[in-house]
């Protein structure tokens, strides 16, 4: 540390002498005396007397201080790539180029014959508005089946990564599917879209569990008015990585958007701010073992990175302990150890390099100026943006249909299971 001391005082001739000694640990440094007139304001002489020791002595001081000190420990200390932590819930704060994420997970019952839940399982809920879990799950905006009847969006991207459960997908563009259990729907609203998003329980024998990850991902101002567009990643074409550490112990890494090493997710629709690679954004899911450890490679300088931690009991972050259900921003630009507790573990990372436009979000708009907003509202109750072309708001497709897409050019997917 070094420290300045300065003492001003007059000499036998009437005129200002500065006195400064500069110590920095053992080492001492005393200026020669610096001479003003009298006349110089107090305010005056101390601005330039600390400009001096500022210019002259402190910046070349500590340079020799930190010179002397690595002559005895050369290795610089490591940089700490944690920026900060937080506690999550239902809904995950998250950095520009995203939105924000949602977590969903329920314990569905069996299914009755209209793939909802008993009426029993109705009571006591605020049917439309049901974000409370009660009895191990919620009905969302769904009035018989569980989920979200068809609501507008424009400006940005959803990702809707499921995990566990089925999920059925209709849109006002005449576009369709059901999709679920390791899959993943990437839809670009671009000028405007409606959907539903529905989750039917298609199991009557057994229970209908369902996890899944909705990520929004924004828009750049000049791809906000583009065409919509959805694309289906079926389980079956997300890549996998395999990892064993030193211990054997292995790490799965689920690459549902960007690259790691040599393994590609598929190619995200062509409008989105992750289908330009330099925007280095990506979507990783990973599935650890117990006391498993990942070294996450580093990326470029002003990507924003967070992993999410939702399963497991804790981690250790670059030495840091880490509980679960917390998120770790990082720095993007240095390799990051992970080392997992006594549980297995899995962890959501997401990185992109930031837009940095402005953001305005009023329910599901998301624009760069209150007009636009404006606009969208305006044009949605104009147009309702193409019409809701399906018998209900709820579409649900039949129990025995398997996983599908039906695209809004008349080409179709389907899965045999």
């Amino acid at each position: 540390m070094a420290r300045a001391l300065i003492t001003p005082y007059k000499n036998k001739t009437g005129l200002i002498v500065v006195s400064t000694t500069i110590k920095i640990g053992i080492l001492e440094v005393v200026l020669k005396p610096a001479v003003m007139k009298n006349n110089i304001k107090r305010r005056s002489f101390l601005t330039r007397a600390l400009l001096l020791v500022a210019s002259s002595v402190t910046f070349p001081a500590i340079s020799f201080a930190r010179n002397f000190m690595n002559t005895k420990n050369p290795s610089p200390n490591p940089v700490n790539p944690i920026l900060n932590t937080k506690a999550l819930g239902f809904i995950w704060e998250t950095t520009d180029p995203f939105l924000f994420c949602v977590h969903h997970e329920d314990a569905f019952p069996k299914g009755n014959e209209n793939m909802a839940p008993d009426a029993q399982y109705l009571q006591g809920r605020h049917m439309g508005e049901d974000f409370i879990i009660k009895d191990g799950f919620r009905m969302y905006h769904g009035q018989t089946v569980p989920g979200f009847p068809g609501h507008p969006h424009r400006g940005f991207e959803t990702i809707t990564v499921v995990r566990k459960g089925i999920v059925d997908h209709a849109d006002s563009m005449g576009a369709s599917g059901r999709y679920g259990d390791g899959d993943v729907q990437w839809m670009t609203a671009g000028k405007g879209v409606q959907h539903s998003e529905m989750f039917p329980l298609i199991h009557e024998d057994k229970e209908n569990p369902m996890e899944l990850f909705q990520i929004w991902l924004n828009l750049p101002a000049k791809k906000k008015m583009v065409e919509p567009h959805f694309k289906m990643f079926w389980k079956e074409s997300i890549g996998n990585i395999v990892y064993e550490d030193a211990n054997n112990k292995k790490t799965v890494v689920e690459i549902i958007a960007g690259q790691l090493n040599n393994t590609k997710a598929p190619t995200p629709p062509p409008d989105s701010w992750a289908a330009e690679t330099e925007n280095e954004v990506a979507v990783w899911n990973f599935t650890m073992e117990a006391g498993a450890t990942f070294t996450l490679p580093k990326a470029a300088k002003g990507i924003n990175r967070t992993i999410y931690f939702y399963e497991g009991d804790e981690i250790t972050v670059a030495e840091t302990t880490v509980q679960k259900y917390h998120s770790v921003e990082l720095l993007a630009d240095v390799d990051v150890t992970i080392t997992v507790g006594a549980q297995p573990t899995k962890i959501l990372l997401l990185q992109g390099r930031p837009i940095g436009e402005p953001v305005i979000q009023y329910g599901p708009f998301v624009m760069n100026t209150k007009q636009e907003i404006h606009d969208a509202f305006e044009d949605y109750h104009k147009t309702q943006f193409g019409g809701w072309p399906w018998p209900k708001h709820d579409q649900v497709h039949a129990r025995a249909n398997t996983r599908f897409a039906k695209y809004a050019d008349g080409t179709s997917e389907v899965k045999e299971s």
